[in-house]
């Protein structure tokens, strides 16, 4: 797809995670690249800084560490009596694989223990669900990328069947029937990453661009899954959500 692009002098590529990301570095020569929800561009080798990418990438960031440590404080907080969080993720996703060793890492800070469910393709979540069927964790995380998102239902079906709390990354997951998340606002993202790509049709260079980092984060909460799995969400996670789905 990235050489069909090239091939039609397209002036700017986005794209969106890290698997499209690395394939415009590695293919796209010198078409200037907008990168979003790639992880972490630096610690996935995508460019060289954030404040100097250099090369013909720039785009938005993400901060994987501080989120996946925010995310397992409000899950202890909606749910204070979970300790062991089963982590689903795509193994085969390198943006997605650091979010996970960020996640591990709180963790282990934090005093809870982690369930490592990485997932490569789509019938590795019958694995995963039985994984969790055999030991069964207190709470779900799913790392957001392109195959789990694809199959978020059956990752909500399952939490739903085995009344299991759990927590995503982005809030249209929620409205999905995930029961809470949080995570950056992906609208902002998009609209921060044409922003660049606007100043790049106007003759700024991507090198010369620092990448951005995202700059607001919603929290969502869906009370009628909440109320489906016998939970009850303290009213100081309510006061500060921001989407609240009754």
């Amino acid at each position: 797809m990235i050489d069909e692009l090239v091939a039609s002098h397209v002036d700017v590529i986005i794209t969106s995670s890290y698997p499209a990301a690395l394939a415009a570095k590695e293919h796209a020569g010198n078409t200037p690249i907008v990168v979003t929800f790639s992880g972490d561009p630096v610690a996935t080798g995508l460019v060289s800084s954030l404040a100097h990418p250099g090369g013909n990438i720039t785009g938005v960031s993400e901060i994987a560490a501080e989120l996946s440590a925010k995310r397992l404080a409000v899950l202890k907080e909606a749910v204070p009596s979970v300790r062991n969080v089963a982590v689903l993720w795509n193994a085969d996703d390198l943006g997605m694989s650091l979010r996970y060793q960020a996640a591990e890492a709180e963790a282990k800070r934090s005093g809870m223990l982690i369930m490592p469910l990485g997932v490569r393709a789509p019938d590795d979540f019958d694995t995963a669900f039985s994984e969790m069927t055999k030991t069964p964790p207190d709470a779900i995380l799913m790392v957001t990328d392109i195959l789990t998102n694809l199959n978020r239902k059956r990752v909500m079906e399952f939490a739903s069947e085995h009344h299991l709390p759990a927590i995503y990354e982005y809030a249209y997951l929620v409205h999905d029937g995930g029961l809470i998340s949080y995570g950056p606002d992906v609208d902002a993202i998009f609209d921060r990453a044409v922003g660049l790509a606007d100043r790049i049709l106007k003759g700024a260079k991507p090198a010369d661009l620092p990448l951005e980092l995202p700059a607001r984060f919603e929290l969502a909460i869906n009370l009628k899954t909440a109320k489906a799995r016998g939970l009850a969400i303290p009213e100081s996670i309510l006061v500060r959500a921001d989407d609240v789905i009754e």
